[in-house]
């Protein structure tokens, strides 16, 4: 009688322990749901045009807080990797009339150069690299995709040995044009800006 009894016991005690987690488990469900919020498909569409890079040279830490900040009002002309490719194919997108790049952002168009000399290879510029230009081996030297590199900086404070320089591209960057915008270069349709 006290093995039935002690079944009984254990069977209650996981019944209630399972009910416990089903209503713990739909309360969260129910506060995650609310929490996030809606999705904005405006805010998607304007996301998905800028080159996700992550740099904050914008003024936003990141590419979907400009994306929101752009959907409120804020200008499309604050993103140097997008360029003028990304801000003709926002003003497409929004019908705002289009800008040359922000002057703040618009400064001259750098690249990271490693000194390869000097390099350690610790692998911290490739682990602050947002966009994978730079390539390398732990304690090998490293060096940097100039096709790729967005001008971002991110990957000069956390180098040990200072051995990374910003200097002028050698030819424009190009890679972040979408491919939207039928209107013809800001130099020449909008030479007045």
């Amino acid at each position: 009688m006290s093995d039935s009894f002690s079944w009984w016991g254990v069977l209650s005690a996981v019944g209630v322990l399972t009910g416990l987690g089903i209503t713990f488990g739909a309360l969260l469900g129910m506060a995650s749901a609310r929490f996030k919020g809606e999705e904005n498909p405006l805010v998607e569409k304007i996301d998905a045009l800028l080159p996700q890079t992550q740099c904050g040279q914008c003024g936003y830490p990141g590419c979907r807080p400009y994306a929101e900040a752009i959907n409120q009002g804020d200008a499309i002309n604050k993103c140097p990797p997008g360029g003028e490719a990304t801000i003709l194919a926002l003003a497409d997108m929004l019908g705002r009339d289009p800008a040359p790049l922000d002057g703040e952002a618009a400064s001259e168009d750098t690249v990271a150069y490693i000194r390869e000399a000097e390099c350690i290879g610790c692998t911290k510029c490739i682990q602050a690299c947002p966009v994978d230009a730079i390539i390398g081996a732990a304690k090998q030297m490293h060096t940097v995709i100039e096709d790729e590199c967005t001008g971002c900086d991110l990957c000069v404070a956390p180098c040990p040995v200072d051995c990374i320089d910003m200097l002028p591209r050698r030819k424009p960057l190009t890679q972040w044009e979408p491919i939207v915008s039928d209107r013809q270069p800001l130099r020449s349709a909008h030479a007045g800006l």
